[in-house]
């Protein structure tokens, strides 16, 4: 008779659950042929954002960063043409209606992260709203744990100029943000209509 005591080899075990399956729940990544769809992909993503979110912009000289940017303010219906910062650090450019301004922010000659963004003496809360940084890779994710990180890269085998496709990999950090409505983002590159009721469209 057997020792009941003694797990019989033959029994399966209780099943283990393994760690959970993030692959594609937290990153997304699709190809932006040109940059009428960068910025059709901004004014998805601007669409989607909400007075808090951090996007960090990461990419080459030319990649594309400030025309995402540029849809991105478009999306959220701010005030005012988004174009490089670089010789001023940060813009605010304030909402045309309720929503939060958008606060850009080129962190290239940034080296003091969270301590010279406060520095910066802008005339808006960062937590009420938008910031997008280019260049912040590595600079400001100090300003929150939870954020969105947006890489952009030449497409395999894509050379010349900003015309040429781009690879774009967005992807939530820290567990506190979810990823964006991906069927949105991906419509917006294809050029397809958004879904009705969202205001993706700008």
């Amino acid at each position: 008779m057997s020792d009941p005591t003694v797990p019989d080899p033959t029994v399966p075990g209780p099943t283990v659950p393994g760690p959970p399956d993030r692959s594609g729940a937290d990153r997304l990544t699709l190809t932006v042929p040109d940059p009428a769809a960068m910025n059709r992909l901004g004014r998805a993503l601007g669409g989607l954002l909400r007075a808090g979110d951090l996007v960090v912009l990461g990419g080459e000289l030319g990649a594309g960063k400030t025309t995402l940017t540029r849809g991105v303010g478009e999306g959220m219906g701010v005030r005012g043409a988004v174009t490089s910062p670089t010789f001023v650090i940060a813009r605010v450019h304030p909402s045309t209606g309720s929503g939060p301004a958008l606060v850009h922010v080129d962190a290239y000659r940034l080296s003091g992260g969270l301590e010279e963004m406060e520095d910066l003496d802008l005339d808006v809360s960062l937590t009420d709203s938008v910031v997008v940084v280019e260049w912040g890779e590595g600079r400001v994710e100090e300003l929150t744990e939870d954020r969105l990180h947006v890489r952009i890269e030449r497409a395999t085998g894509a050379e010349g100029p900003e015309g040429d496709a781009r690879r774009v990999t967005i992807e939530a950090v820290g567990g506190g943000r979810a990823l964006p409505d991906a069927d949105a983002l991906r419509r917006a590159v294809a050029g397809a209509a958004p879904a009705s009721g969202g205001r993706a469209a700008g």
